[in-house]
Order: C-alpha cells, then sequence, then structure tokens
C-alpha cells in the first residue's frame, strides 16, 4: 500500500474524528429557529412631573358648607387654632343647646339661661321674662323636635382666635299662653307650631372651656 493512500486515510479518519467531537459541542438544530433577538435599548424619555397632593377635601367641612366658600375656610382655620374641633359634632352640640334654651326661655328659668348667653342676649331674654311675669302670664310649653338644623355661616377672627358659627333651626313644639288664672289666652295645646330661628354661637378656638355661647338670635 503506497504511502499517499494511507496519508489519505489518516486525514480522513482526524475528518470524522473532529466532525463527531463538534457535535457533540454544540449540538444539532432539528427545523427553524428563530434568530436571536438582539436587545433594544430605550431611549429615555420627558420626565413627567405629577403634583401629589395629600389628603383631600375635608368632608367634616363640605358636607356642611360649599367647598372654597368663606365659610368652609372659617371652619379650616378653627381647625388649624384647635385640631380636635369637629363640624359635625358641633352640630349635635348646638342640636342639644337649642332645645335646652328654648325650653328654659318659654319657662322663665332665668338661672339655666345664664352659663349659656353672652350677657346682651341675656339681658333681652331677661326683659321679656320680666314682661310676662308683669302681666301674668306664662307659657306652657312641649319640645316636639327638630325638623331641619343647616349651618348658615360661620367666621374666624385670627387675631383673637374668636370662632362665630350661624346656625338655622327649624324647631317643633307645642305651646300655649296661660293667664294668672291658668285659662289659655293664646295658642292651643294640641297644635304642633314650627319655629324658625338663626343664633349664632362664638367661642375662643383653643381655649379650656369647651362651652360655645349664644351670641345672636333672629329669625
Amino acid at each position: 500500500m503506497n504511502s499517499p493512500f494511507i496519508s489519505l486515510l489518516v486525514l480522513a479518519g482526524i475528518a470524522i474524528f473532529l466532525i463527531l467531537r463538534l457535535r457533540n459541542v454544540l449540538g444539532t438544530r432539528d427545523g427553524f429557529e428563530k434568530p436571536p433577538v438582539a436587545r433594544v435599548e430605550r431611549k429615555p424619555g420627558p420626565r413627567r412631573d405629577f403634583e401629589v397632593i395629600e389628603g383631600g377635601p375635608d368632608r367634616d367641612i363640605i358636607d356642611h358648607v360649599e367647598d372654597g366658600s368663606d365659610a368652609a375656610k372659617a371652619l379650616a382655620a378653627m381647625k388649624l387654632a384647635e385640631p380636635g374641633f369637629s363640624v359635625s359634632e358641633f352640630l349635635g352640640g348646638a342640636r342639644g343647646a337649642y332645645e335646652m334654651i328654648l325650653m328654659a326661655f318659654e319657662s322663665g328659668d332665668v338661672d339655666a339661661l345664664r352659663p349659656f348667653l353672652a350677657d346682651d342676649v341675656m339681658d333681652t331674654f331677661e326683659e321679656v321674662i320680666r314682661q310676662r311675669e308683669e302681666q301674668g302670664l306664662s307659657i306652657d310649653a312641649s319640645f316636639v323636635g327638630i325638623r331641619e338644623l343647616t349651618l348658615h355661616d360661620a367666621s374666624f377672627d385670627r387675631d383673637t382666635s374668636t370662632a362665630e358659627i350661624s346656625v338655622r333651626f327649624v324647631g317643633e313644639l307645642t305651646s300655649v299662653v296661660r293667664n294668672s288664672d291658668g285659662e289659655i289666652v293664646e295658642g292651643d295645646p294640641t297644635e304642633i307650631k314650627r319655629q324658625r330661628d338663626v343664633w349664632t354661637f362664638s367661642r375662643a378656638m383653643g381655649s379650656s372651656d369647651p362651652n360655645w355661647i349664644l351670641v345672636a338670635t333672629g329669625g
């Protein structure tokens, strides 16, 4: 066997060996394979600045007055001066105060009225009660309830921290006027009457005294 033929066989064997080695290392591809996807880097776009608003409208205020109104601003200032202040709780207290003050006035109970009325309002109430007594008249009244209660207005003096809140009431009661003999001279004990009032209460916000004082009355 000549030398060139032997050399050819040796080269062929080496080639086969190399092919088998490559297949073991790289594996085989069957059918169609998707080409590798090139990585696309996104260019940074324009930055969007968002304003973050903490909280939102105070429902305790806007449930009773128009948002952005002078009354709403006054109530918000009251809350800044006294963080524990609640408009809803105030109105609940005003409801009880209305019944108590109204019935004390009807019955002529001056002592019950004095702690809750400003001096000028107390003077007016006392004068009416005195005139009734001089005429020998008395009022027999029964409180039925409050049909309507709404916050009418509010103001706040930042220099003195004095708050004023006006409340509109529509109360229902029975009332008769009796003379010195106990005879009814006006009214019907079975007739329910509606009484409309606008009362203004005042208090120094942040003070240790929690009581609101009635400083003005109107219809």
